[in-house]
C-alpha cells in the first residue's frame, strides 16, 4: 500500500523535503512509517520520544494501523481578521489560522456578547531578541487542518471548564516582523475572573497542543525553536 508522508519544522530540514510517498506492507502501523525514516537517520531516531504523528489529520498512537492512501504527518515538538487559511466557527468557539496580520479588535467584537462584562485579549508578539541575540524576524509554519482542529478543541474545553460566553483563538503563519502578533486569544464572559483564568489556560494549551513551529532568524544565524508537546499528545516512543 502507498502512504503520503508530511514533514514539518526542523524535520523538513533534516529529511530534506516537506513530503514523500512510500510503499508499506499490509499490517503496517504509524510506528512503521516513523521507523522507515528513523532507521536511515540517527538524528530522527534520537527524537523518537518527542516526535508526534498524525494520521489523516488526527493525532495517532504508534500502534494505529495505516491504510492505502493515508496521509501521515511527522511533527517535531511545537515551539509555541480576514484572509483565513482555514477557520471554524460554531457554538461559541472561533478558531483560525491566517497569513494576514491579526485584527484583535475585530476578533474581540465578534466574540463579545451583550451580556459580557469582561473581554480579555491576549496577543503573543515577536520580540527583538532571544538570549542576547538580535532577532530580525520569525517564520511560522503549521499543519493547518490539525492546528485548526486543536484550536477548536482547546476552545471547547475552555467553555466546558470556565464560566465564559465565547472564545476565539487565531494563530498566524508565515514571516512575522518584530512587534507583530503571532497569536491572539479573546475570551468573553460576564465577570473578569473566569475570563482571566481561561485566557491563561488557553495560551498554555496552544503552545503545547497545536502543531505550529517557528524558525527564529538572528543577525548571526537562524534556528528552529525547540519546544515540548503536552503529555496528552501521543509520541512515537514513550
Amino acid at each position: 500500500m502507498r502512504v503520503r508522508v508530511l514533514f514539518f519544522g526542523q524535520l523538513k530540514d533534516l529529511v530534506g523535503r516537506s513530503s514523500d510517498e512510500i510503499e508499506l506492507p499490509p499490517g503496517a502501523s504509524v510506528a512503521t512509517v516513523f521507523q522507515h525514516y528513523s532507521s536511515q537517520m540517527p538524528r530522527l531516531a534520537d527524537m523518537a520520544g518527542s516526535v508526534a504523528i498524525a494520521r489523516n489529520e488526527r493525532f495517532a498512537q504508534p500502534a494505529e494501523a495505516v491504510e492505502d492512501g493515508d496521509e501521515v504527518a511527522i511533527m517535531p515538538p511545537v515551539s509555541g481578521g480576514s484572509g483565513w487559511v482555514e477557520s471554524v466557527s460554531r457554538d461559541g468557539v472561533f478558531a483560525a489560522i491566517t497569513r494576514e496580520p491579526i485584527d484583535s479588535a475585530a476578533l474581540a467584537a465578534r466574540t463579545q456578547g451583550d451580556g459580557d462584562g469582561a473581554v480579555i485579549v491576549f496577543e503573543g508578539v515577536v520580540r527583538n531578541n532571544t538570549g542576547g541575540r538580535r532577532t530580525l524576524f520569525l517564520d511560522y509554519e503549521c499543519f493547518v487542518p490539525l492546528a485548526v482542529r486543536q484550536l477548536e478543541q482547546i476552545g471547547r474545553g475552555l467553555l466546558e471548564r470556565h464560566s465564559i460566553h465565547g472564545v476565539s483563538l487565531v494563530h498566524r503563519i508565515g514571516r512575522l516582523a518584530v512587534r507583530e502578533a503571532s497569536v491572539s486569544i479573546v475570551v468573553a464572559s460576564a465577570h473578569r475572573a473566569p475570563a482571566y483564568k481561561a485566557s491563561l489556560e488557553a495560551i498554555n494549551d496552544v503552545k503545547r497542543k497545536v502543531p505550529v513551529w517557528k524558525k527564529e532568524h538572528f543577525a548571526d544565524g537562524e534556528v528552529w525553536v525547540e519546544g515540548k508537546w503536552d503529555e496528552s499528545v501521543p509520541r512515537t516512543a514513550a
